[in-house]
Protein backbone atom coordinates (compact mmCIF):
# COMPACT_ATOMS: atom_id res chain seq x y z
CA UNK A 1 0.00 0.00 0.00
CA UNK A 2 1.24 3.49 -0.80
CA UNK A 3 2.40 5.42 2.03
CA UNK A 4 -0.05 8.37 1.94
CA UNK A 5 2.42 11.99 1.46
CA UNK A 6 1.17 15.07 2.77
CA UNK A 7 1.50 18.47 1.83
CA UNK A 8 2.30 20.40 5.26
CA UNK A 9 1.76 23.83 3.42
CA UNK A 10 -0.85 22.63 1.75
CA UNK A 11 -2.96 21.26 4.69
CA UNK A 12 -1.90 24.85 6.25
CA UNK A 13 -3.67 26.61 3.50
CA UNK A 14 -6.63 24.26 4.21
CA UNK A 15 -6.66 24.82 7.29
CA UNK A 16 -6.31 28.34 7.55
CA UNK A 17 -9.43 28.67 5.30
CA UNK A 18 -11.90 25.98 7.23
CA UNK A 19 -10.81 28.60 10.20
CA UNK A 20 -12.14 31.33 8.64
CA UNK A 21 -15.11 29.68 7.15
CA UNK A 22 -15.62 28.89 10.76
CA UNK A 23 -15.21 32.03 11.62
CA UNK A 24 -17.84 33.73 9.35
CA UNK A 25 -20.13 31.59 9.97
CA UNK A 26 -19.85 32.33 13.97
CA UNK A 27 -20.46 36.10 13.13
CA UNK A 28 -23.22 35.16 11.13
CA UNK A 29 -25.24 33.15 13.61
CA UNK A 30 -24.05 35.58 16.78
CA UNK A 31 -25.93 38.20 14.38
CA UNK A 32 -28.87 36.40 13.31
CA UNK A 33 -29.14 35.25 17.35
CA UNK A 34 -29.16 38.90 18.19
CA UNK A 35 -31.38 40.19 15.80
CA UNK A 36 -34.16 37.65 17.03
CA UNK A 37 -34.37 35.33 14.00
CA UNK A 38 -35.09 31.54 14.51
CA UNK A 39 -32.20 30.29 13.70
CA UNK A 40 -32.55 26.52 14.91
CA UNK A 41 -35.84 26.64 12.31
CA UNK A 42 -34.25 27.85 9.25
CA UNK A 43 -30.82 25.96 10.38
CA UNK A 44 -33.12 22.42 10.51
CA UNK A 45 -34.91 23.68 6.77
CA UNK A 46 -31.13 24.08 5.51
CA UNK A 47 -30.13 20.97 7.10
CA UNK A 48 -32.84 18.93 5.25
CA UNK A 49 -31.54 19.54 1.85
CA UNK A 50 -28.20 19.72 2.51
CA UNK A 51 -29.14 16.11 3.97
CA UNK A 52 -31.04 15.09 0.59
CA UNK A 53 -28.09 16.74 -1.42
CA UNK A 54 -25.49 14.57 0.14
CA UNK A 55 -27.08 11.56 0.62
CA UNK A 56 -28.41 11.41 -2.97
CA UNK A 57 -25.75 13.15 -4.79
CA UNK A 58 -24.17 10.15 -6.63
CA UNK A 59 -27.69 9.58 -8.24
CA UNK A 60 -28.17 12.87 -9.20
CA UNK A 61 -24.82 13.71 -10.49
CA UNK A 62 -24.55 10.16 -12.40
CA UNK A 63 -28.73 11.10 -13.92
CA UNK A 64 -27.52 15.04 -14.85
CA UNK A 65 -24.70 13.92 -16.31
CA UNK A 66 -26.30 10.97 -18.22
CA UNK A 67 -23.70 8.48 -16.54
CA UNK A 68 -24.63 4.42 -16.59
CA UNK A 69 -22.88 2.67 -14.16
CA UNK A 70 -20.77 -0.30 -15.99
CA UNK A 71 -20.06 -3.82 -14.25
CA UNK A 72 -17.11 -5.36 -14.61
CA UNK A 73 -17.95 -7.77 -17.73
CA UNK A 74 -18.98 -4.49 -19.84
CA UNK A 75 -15.61 -2.77 -18.89
CA UNK A 76 -13.19 -5.28 -17.86
CA UNK A 77 -9.72 -2.61 -18.82
CA UNK A 78 -11.41 0.08 -16.25
CA UNK A 79 -11.97 -2.20 -13.67
CA UNK A 80 -8.75 -3.85 -13.22
CA UNK A 81 -7.09 -0.79 -13.68
CA UNK A 82 -9.10 0.83 -10.74
CA UNK A 83 -9.22 -2.47 -8.82
CA UNK A 84 -5.06 -1.93 -9.05
CA UNK A 85 -5.06 1.28 -7.90
CA UNK A 86 -6.85 0.99 -5.37
CA UNK A 87 -5.00 -1.67 -3.88
CA UNK A 88 -2.00 0.64 -4.16
CA UNK A 89 -3.95 3.31 -2.37
CA UNK A 90 -6.04 0.77 0.28
CA UNK A 91 -9.28 1.65 -0.32
CA UNK A 92 -12.87 0.25 -1.56
CA UNK A 93 -13.46 -0.49 -5.10
CA UNK A 94 -15.67 2.31 -6.02
CA UNK A 95 -18.27 1.44 -8.87
CA UNK A 96 -17.34 3.03 -12.54
CA UNK A 97 -19.88 5.12 -14.68
CA UNK A 98 -19.41 5.91 -18.17
CA UNK A 99 -20.28 8.96 -19.82
CA UNK A 100 -21.12 8.72 -23.72
CA UNK A 101 -19.68 12.62 -24.68
CA UNK A 102 -16.68 13.72 -26.85
CA UNK A 103 -15.82 15.82 -23.71
CA UNK A 104 -12.40 14.28 -22.51
CA UNK A 105 -13.17 14.59 -18.17
CA UNK A 106 -13.85 12.50 -15.46
CA UNK A 107 -15.21 12.98 -11.75
CA UNK A 108 -16.16 11.01 -8.64
CA UNK A 109 -19.41 11.00 -6.67
CA UNK A 110 -20.81 9.73 -3.80
CA UNK A 111 -21.04 9.97 0.16
CA UNK A 112 -18.43 8.10 0.87
CA UNK A 113 -15.94 5.38 -0.41
CA UNK A 114 -18.80 2.52 0.14
CA UNK A 115 -21.06 4.11 -1.82
CA UNK A 116 -18.49 6.33 -4.18
CA UNK A 117 -18.55 6.11 -8.25
CA UNK A 118 -15.65 7.20 -10.77
CA UNK A 119 -17.01 8.33 -14.12
CA UNK A 120 -14.85 8.44 -16.76
CA UNK A 121 -16.13 10.14 -20.60
CA UNK A 122 -15.20 8.07 -23.33
CA UNK A 123 -14.09 10.84 -24.88
CA UNK A 124 -11.37 10.66 -22.41
CA UNK A 125 -10.96 7.25 -22.82
CA UNK A 126 -10.17 7.31 -26.26
CA UNK A 127 -7.70 10.28 -26.25
CA UNK A 128 -5.49 9.38 -23.17
CA UNK A 129 -2.78 6.43 -23.34
CA UNK A 130 -3.31 4.11 -20.77
CA UNK A 131 -0.79 5.23 -17.98
CA UNK A 132 -2.55 9.34 -18.26
CA UNK A 133 -6.07 7.55 -18.00
CA UNK A 134 -5.01 5.45 -14.91
CA UNK A 135 -3.17 8.94 -13.54
CA UNK A 136 -6.71 10.27 -14.03
CA UNK A 137 -8.91 7.60 -12.51
CA UNK A 138 -6.05 7.85 -9.40
CA UNK A 139 -6.80 11.54 -9.09
CA UNK A 140 -10.50 10.68 -8.57
CA UNK A 141 -9.93 8.02 -6.16
CA UNK A 142 -8.01 10.71 -4.07
CA UNK A 143 -10.58 12.41 -4.05
CA UNK A 144 -13.24 9.17 -2.66
CA UNK A 145 -10.46 8.89 -0.36
CA UNK A 146 -10.22 12.79 1.09
CA UNK A 147 -13.90 12.40 1.40
CA UNK A 148 -14.11 15.61 -0.25
CA UNK A 149 -18.17 15.74 -1.09
CA UNK A 150 -18.51 15.26 2.63
CA UNK A 151 -16.23 18.44 3.29
CA UNK A 152 -17.29 20.77 0.62
CA UNK A 153 -20.79 19.72 1.22
CA UNK A 154 -20.16 20.64 5.08
CA UNK A 155 -18.39 23.67 4.27
CA UNK A 156 -21.23 25.03 2.13
CA UNK A 157 -23.75 24.40 5.05
CA UNK A 158 -24.13 27.86 6.29
CA UNK A 159 -23.52 29.71 3.07
CA UNK A 160 -26.65 27.88 1.71
CA UNK A 161 -28.36 29.02 4.74
CA UNK A 162 -27.41 32.45 4.13
CA UNK A 163 -28.51 32.79 0.47
CA UNK A 164 -31.71 30.98 1.20
CA UNK A 165 -32.32 34.04 4.15
CA UNK A 166 -31.04 36.80 0.93
CA UNK A 167 -33.37 35.21 -1.59
CA UNK A 168 -36.71 34.93 0.71
CA UNK A 169 -36.33 38.55 2.92
CA UNK A 170 -37.63 40.49 0.19
CA UNK A 171 -40.77 37.79 -0.12
CA UNK A 172 -41.44 36.09 3.63
CA UNK A 173 -38.89 39.01 6.18
CA UNK A 174 -40.07 42.19 5.50
CA UNK A 175 -43.00 42.59 8.33
CA UNK A 176 -42.09 44.82 10.47
CA UNK A 177 -41.14 43.61 13.93
CA UNK A 178 -42.05 45.55 17.28
CA UNK A 179 -39.17 44.32 19.66
CA UNK A 180 -35.89 46.51 20.61
CA UNK A 181 -34.11 44.90 17.63
CA UNK A 182 -36.99 45.93 14.62
CA UNK A 183 -34.57 48.39 13.31
CA UNK A 184 -31.82 45.61 12.73
CA UNK A 185 -34.59 43.41 11.05
CA UNK A 186 -33.67 45.57 7.55
CA UNK A 187 -30.12 45.05 7.77
CA UNK A 188 -30.61 41.25 7.79
CA UNK A 189 -30.49 40.73 3.94
CA UNK A 190 -27.24 42.67 4.22
CA UNK A 191 -25.50 40.54 6.50
CA UNK A 192 -26.82 37.78 4.28
CA UNK A 193 -25.18 38.66 1.32
CA UNK A 194 -22.13 39.47 2.56
CA UNK A 195 -22.09 36.20 4.50
CA UNK A 196 -22.50 34.35 1.37
CA UNK A 197 -20.45 36.12 -0.93
CA UNK A 198 -17.49 35.61 1.57
CA UNK A 199 -18.01 32.09 2.26
CA UNK A 200 -18.70 31.36 -1.37
CA UNK A 201 -15.38 32.63 -2.10
CA UNK A 202 -13.42 30.95 0.70
CA UNK A 203 -15.29 27.45 -0.21
CA UNK A 204 -13.86 27.86 -3.81
CA UNK A 205 -10.36 27.95 -2.30
CA UNK A 206 -10.87 25.50 -0.55
CA UNK A 207 -11.84 23.36 -3.56
CA UNK A 208 -8.57 24.28 -5.57
CA UNK A 209 -7.05 23.30 -2.36
CA UNK A 210 -8.35 19.82 -2.58
CA UNK A 211 -7.94 19.71 -6.73
CA UNK A 212 -4.67 20.49 -5.61
CA UNK A 213 -4.89 17.55 -2.84
CA UNK A 214 -6.05 15.02 -5.36
CA UNK A 215 -3.16 15.52 -7.74
CA UNK A 216 -0.96 14.64 -4.90
CA UNK A 217 -2.61 11.40 -4.28
CA UNK A 218 -2.38 10.51 -7.71
CA UNK A 219 1.12 11.17 -7.66
CA UNK A 220 1.83 9.24 -4.57
CA UNK A 221 -0.86 6.43 -6.35
CA UNK A 222 0.76 5.99 -9.28
CA UNK A 223 4.30 7.02 -8.32
CA UNK A 224 4.53 8.79 -11.88
CA UNK A 225 3.18 12.73 -11.25
CA UNK A 226 4.31 13.17 -15.06
CA UNK A 227 1.35 10.80 -16.00
CA UNK A 228 -1.09 13.07 -14.68
CA UNK A 229 0.87 16.63 -15.92
CA UNK A 230 0.75 14.88 -19.37
CA UNK A 231 -3.11 13.80 -19.01
CA UNK A 232 -4.01 17.66 -17.60
CA UNK A 233 -2.30 18.92 -20.67
CA UNK A 234 -4.03 16.62 -23.51
CA UNK A 235 -7.46 17.23 -21.39
CA UNK A 236 -7.28 20.80 -21.32
CA UNK A 237 -6.03 21.10 -24.98
CA UNK A 238 -8.62 18.76 -26.28
CA UNK A 239 -11.18 21.27 -24.58
CA UNK A 240 -9.90 24.27 -26.28
CA UNK A 241 -10.82 22.24 -29.61
CA UNK A 242 -14.02 21.15 -28.43
CA UNK A 243 -17.43 23.29 -30.18
CA UNK A 244 -18.80 25.41 -27.37
CA UNK A 245 -21.76 24.06 -27.75
CA UNK A 246 -20.54 20.49 -26.24
CA UNK A 247 -18.74 22.47 -23.22
CA UNK A 248 -22.13 24.74 -22.82
CA UNK A 249 -24.34 20.81 -22.40
CA UNK A 250 -21.72 19.92 -18.95
CA UNK A 251 -21.00 23.48 -17.89
CA UNK A 252 -22.76 23.17 -15.00
CA UNK A 253 -20.80 19.86 -13.40
CA UNK A 254 -17.78 21.68 -13.87
CA UNK A 255 -17.40 21.44 -10.05
CA UNK A 256 -16.69 17.73 -10.80
CA UNK A 257 -14.25 17.41 -13.21
CA UNK A 258 -10.70 16.93 -13.49
CA UNK A 259 -10.56 20.19 -15.55
CA UNK A 260 -13.70 22.36 -15.65
CA UNK A 261 -15.53 22.33 -19.53
CA UNK A 262 -15.40 26.35 -20.09
CA UNK A 263 -17.13 27.90 -23.29
CA UNK A 264 -15.36 31.27 -23.09
CA UNK A 265 -16.32 33.28 -19.93
CA UNK A 266 -13.04 35.18 -18.41
CA UNK A 267 -15.03 35.98 -15.54
CA UNK A 268 -15.47 32.06 -14.57
CA UNK A 269 -11.73 31.88 -13.59
CA UNK A 270 -12.19 34.58 -10.83
CA UNK A 271 -14.24 31.94 -8.95
CA UNK A 272 -13.17 28.52 -10.38
CA UNK A 273 -13.58 25.24 -8.21
CA UNK A 274 -10.10 24.41 -9.54
CA UNK A 275 -6.62 26.32 -10.07
CA UNK A 276 -5.40 26.98 -13.42
CA UNK A 277 -3.74 23.90 -15.16
CA UNK A 278 -0.24 25.57 -15.26
CA UNK A 279 -0.35 26.15 -11.44
CA UNK A 280 -1.29 22.09 -11.18
CA UNK A 281 1.37 20.89 -13.25
CA UNK A 282 4.07 23.02 -11.80
CA UNK A 283 2.98 21.26 -8.58
CA UNK A 284 2.86 18.00 -9.77
CA UNK A 285 6.97 18.96 -11.50
CA UNK A 286 7.95 19.77 -7.62
CA UNK A 287 6.72 16.38 -6.28
CA UNK A 288 8.12 14.17 -9.15
CA UNK A 289 11.43 16.11 -7.85
CA UNK A 290 10.32 15.27 -4.26
CA UNK A 291 9.90 11.44 -4.88
CA UNK A 292 13.13 11.68 -7.29
CA UNK A 293 14.88 13.07 -4.24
Amino acid sequence: MARWHHDRGLQWRMGVTLILLMFVYLVFITVLAYIGVETLFLLAIVAVMLFFQYYFSDRMVLWSMGARVVTEEEEPRLYQVITRLCAVAGMTRPRIAIVNTTVPNAFATGRNPRNAVVAVTTGLVNRLEPEELEAVIAHELSHVKNRDVMVITLASFLSTAAFFIFRNWFFFGASPRSDRNSYLWWILPLVALAVWITSYLLIQALSRYREFSADRGSAVITGHPSHLASALMKISGQMERLPTEDLRKVEGMNAFFIIPAVSGSTIFHLFATHPPVEQRIAALEQIEREMGG
